[in-house]
Protein backbone atom coordinates (compact mmCIF):
# COMPACT_ATOMS: atom_id res chain seq x y z
CA UNK A 1 0.00 0.00 0.00
CA UNK A 2 1.30 3.46 -0.85
CA UNK A 3 1.23 6.00 1.99
CA UNK A 4 2.42 9.57 2.49
CA UNK A 5 4.50 10.00 5.64
CA UNK A 6 3.47 12.68 8.13
CA UNK A 7 6.50 12.13 10.37
CA UNK A 8 10.10 11.04 9.92
CA UNK A 9 10.32 7.29 10.38
CA UNK A 10 13.83 5.85 10.41
CA UNK A 11 12.99 2.60 8.64
CA UNK A 12 10.77 4.24 5.96
CA UNK A 13 11.68 7.83 5.13
CA UNK A 14 11.14 11.52 5.77
CA UNK A 15 8.05 13.70 6.07
CA UNK A 16 6.17 14.06 2.81
CA UNK A 17 7.66 11.05 1.07
CA UNK A 18 5.41 8.58 -0.72
CA UNK A 19 6.49 5.06 0.31
CA UNK A 20 5.28 1.56 -0.36
CA UNK A 21 4.56 -0.53 2.78
CA UNK A 22 2.80 -3.74 3.68
CA UNK A 23 -0.97 -3.31 3.89
CA UNK A 24 -1.12 -4.50 7.51
CA UNK A 25 1.68 -2.18 8.63
CA UNK A 26 -0.03 0.80 7.02
CA UNK A 27 -3.59 -0.01 8.15
CA UNK A 28 -2.78 -1.24 11.68
CA UNK A 29 0.13 0.98 12.67
CA UNK A 30 0.95 3.99 10.49
CA UNK A 31 -2.52 5.35 9.67
CA UNK A 32 -4.18 4.86 13.14
CA UNK A 33 -1.24 6.61 14.86
CA UNK A 34 -1.39 9.37 12.22
CA UNK A 35 2.19 8.74 11.11
CA UNK A 36 0.95 8.49 7.52
CA UNK A 37 -2.14 8.72 5.33
CA UNK A 38 -3.19 6.93 2.17
CA UNK A 39 -1.54 8.08 -1.03
CA UNK A 40 -4.67 8.88 -3.03
CA UNK A 41 -4.40 11.16 -6.08
CA UNK A 42 -6.07 13.98 -4.11
CA UNK A 43 -3.69 13.63 -1.16
CA UNK A 44 -0.67 13.55 -3.47
CA UNK A 45 -1.88 16.71 -5.21
CA UNK A 46 -2.40 18.54 -1.90
CA UNK A 47 1.04 17.33 -0.74
CA UNK A 48 2.64 18.86 -3.83
CA UNK A 49 0.88 22.18 -3.18
CA UNK A 50 2.03 22.17 0.46
CA UNK A 51 5.61 21.49 -0.67
CA UNK A 52 5.50 24.44 -3.08
CA UNK A 53 4.25 26.79 -0.36
CA UNK A 54 6.81 25.51 2.15
CA UNK A 55 9.58 26.06 -0.41
CA UNK A 56 8.45 29.67 -0.89
CA UNK A 57 8.38 30.28 2.87
CA UNK A 58 11.84 28.72 3.33
CA UNK A 59 13.23 30.83 0.48
CA UNK A 60 11.90 34.00 2.15
CA UNK A 61 13.40 32.96 5.50
CA UNK A 62 16.78 32.30 3.90
CA UNK A 63 16.71 35.64 2.04
CA UNK A 64 15.88 37.51 5.25
CA UNK A 65 18.61 35.68 7.18
CA UNK A 66 21.11 36.32 4.39
CA UNK A 67 20.41 40.07 4.36
CA UNK A 68 20.92 40.23 8.15
CA UNK A 69 24.07 38.13 7.79
CA UNK A 70 25.49 40.57 5.22
CA UNK A 71 25.00 43.43 7.67
CA UNK A 72 26.39 41.45 10.61
CA UNK A 73 29.51 40.46 8.66
CA UNK A 74 30.43 44.16 8.52
CA UNK A 75 29.80 44.78 12.24
CA UNK A 76 32.61 45.33 14.69
CA UNK A 77 31.61 45.03 18.34
CA UNK A 78 33.72 46.37 21.18
CA UNK A 79 33.30 44.91 24.65
CA UNK A 80 35.08 46.62 27.53
CA UNK A 81 36.10 44.32 30.38
CA UNK A 82 37.98 44.66 33.61
CA UNK A 83 41.36 42.97 33.65
CA UNK A 84 43.81 42.07 36.37
CA UNK A 85 47.49 41.39 36.34
CA UNK A 86 48.96 40.08 33.09
CA UNK A 87 45.78 41.14 31.25
CA UNK A 88 43.65 38.33 32.67
CA UNK A 89 39.92 38.98 32.53
CA UNK A 90 37.72 39.07 35.60
CA UNK A 91 35.11 36.59 34.39
CA UNK A 92 34.60 36.09 30.68
CA UNK A 93 32.80 37.46 27.64
CA UNK A 94 29.61 35.46 27.10
CA UNK A 95 27.17 35.19 24.23
CA UNK A 96 24.67 37.27 26.24
CA UNK A 97 27.15 40.16 26.42
CA UNK A 98 27.63 40.02 22.64
CA UNK A 99 23.85 39.96 22.07
CA UNK A 100 23.42 42.96 24.39
CA UNK A 101 25.97 45.03 22.45
CA UNK A 102 24.38 44.01 19.14
CA UNK A 103 20.96 45.00 20.52
CA UNK A 104 22.30 48.51 21.11
CA UNK A 105 23.14 48.59 17.40
CA UNK A 106 19.61 47.51 16.44
CA UNK A 107 19.94 43.73 16.01
CA UNK A 108 17.40 41.59 17.82
CA UNK A 109 19.04 38.20 18.35
CA UNK A 110 18.64 35.32 20.73
CA UNK A 111 21.78 34.46 22.72
CA UNK A 112 21.48 30.84 21.55
CA UNK A 113 22.19 32.00 17.99
CA UNK A 114 25.65 33.23 19.02
CA UNK A 115 27.80 30.15 18.53
CA UNK A 116 30.59 30.54 21.09
CA UNK A 117 32.38 27.23 21.57
CA UNK A 118 33.47 28.50 24.98
CA UNK A 119 33.38 31.91 26.67
CA UNK A 120 36.11 34.37 25.70
CA UNK A 121 38.65 34.70 28.52
CA UNK A 122 41.39 36.89 27.03
CA UNK A 123 41.81 40.29 25.42
CA UNK A 124 41.95 40.34 21.63
CA UNK A 125 39.97 40.24 18.41
CA UNK A 126 37.66 37.32 17.78
CA UNK A 127 35.40 36.29 14.92
CA UNK A 128 32.24 34.98 16.51
CA UNK A 129 29.81 32.95 14.37
CA UNK A 130 26.12 33.87 14.60
CA UNK A 131 23.80 31.16 13.27
CA UNK A 132 20.78 32.96 11.82
CA UNK A 133 19.33 29.99 9.93
CA UNK A 134 20.48 26.38 9.56
CA UNK A 135 22.09 27.31 6.24
CA UNK A 136 23.11 30.94 7.00
CA UNK A 137 25.88 31.89 9.42
CA UNK A 138 27.36 35.36 9.91
CA UNK A 139 30.70 36.28 11.49
CA UNK A 140 30.84 39.25 13.86
CA UNK A 141 34.19 40.76 14.84
CA UNK A 142 34.36 41.12 18.61
CA UNK A 143 37.07 43.33 20.08
CA UNK A 144 37.66 42.53 23.74
CA UNK A 145 39.46 45.53 25.22
CA UNK A 146 40.57 46.72 28.62
CA UNK A 147 38.19 48.96 30.52
CA UNK A 148 39.88 52.29 31.20
CA UNK A 149 39.56 53.40 34.82
CA UNK A 150 39.31 57.13 35.25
Amino acid sequence: MKVILRQNIDSLGAIGEVVNTADGYALNYLIPRQYAYKATPGNIKSLNEEKKQLDKIRAKEIDAAQSIANKLNDEKVQIMVQVGEEDKLFGSVTSQMIVDVLAEKGYELDKRKVDLAEPIKALGIYEVPVKLHPSVTAKVKVWVVREVNA
